[in-house]
């Protein structure tokens, strides 16, 4: 399994108690689906490993977990490593919601410009995530809101979006 056939799920954070138990990161919208979840891959040094556990509880976004079949000495080597498990366990998306990684290489269209290029990537912000979009050579931040998003077409990877007024003005210089 690779990182590209993966999402991150989240991270494992610090050690909890005396019996090896450590706390993950969930970094995801729904932690409390992940309650039965006995398995995922951790990332150590640029590969992943796939390790078996047992979810005692969640609060928020942090789980408390118990590794199978490792000391608390292994358990606690484990802190600070990457959480990962395949893109096929992510629940299908519809509609106008969609993954980050589901929309790179979808083409825009923009309800005043029309094509304007294709996602190369999205840029997490603090603020707020962006689209970069590249046009030949130029490129283009589009804010990653509802309010600009009009339409996820998947069949025929396209988004239709209406930018702010001028904003795509500004990068193509019009």
């Amino acid at each position: 399994m690779t990182k590209e056939e993966c999402y991150q799920l989240g991270k494992i954070t610090k050690p909890w108690g005396v019996k090896g138990q450590v706390v993950f990161f969930l970094d995801v919208d729904s932690p409390e689906e992940y309650i039965n979840l006995d398995s995922a891959f951790v990332e150590i040094k640029g590969g992943l490993v796939p390790y078996f556990f047992q979810v005692e509880s969640i609060n928020g976004n942090k789980a408390i977990v118990t590794f199978e079949d490792l000391t608390p000495e292994e358990s606690l080597k484990l802190v600070g490593c990457d959480l990962y498990l395949p893109l096929e366990l992510l629940p299908k998306l519809t509609g106008n919601q969609f993954y980050f990684h589901e929309v790179k290489g979808f083409k825009v269209v923009d309800e005043t410009h029309g094509d304007i290029g294709i996602i190369q990537t999205i840029i997490e912000y603090p603020a707020q995530p962006l689209f970069q979009i590249m046009k030949g050579e130029q490129e283009i931040l589009i804010p990653v809101i509802d309010p600009v998003i009009k339409q996820v077409d998947r069949e025929n990877k396209t988004i239709y979006i209406d930018a702010p007024n001028g904003l795509i003005d500004l990068y193509l210089g019009i």
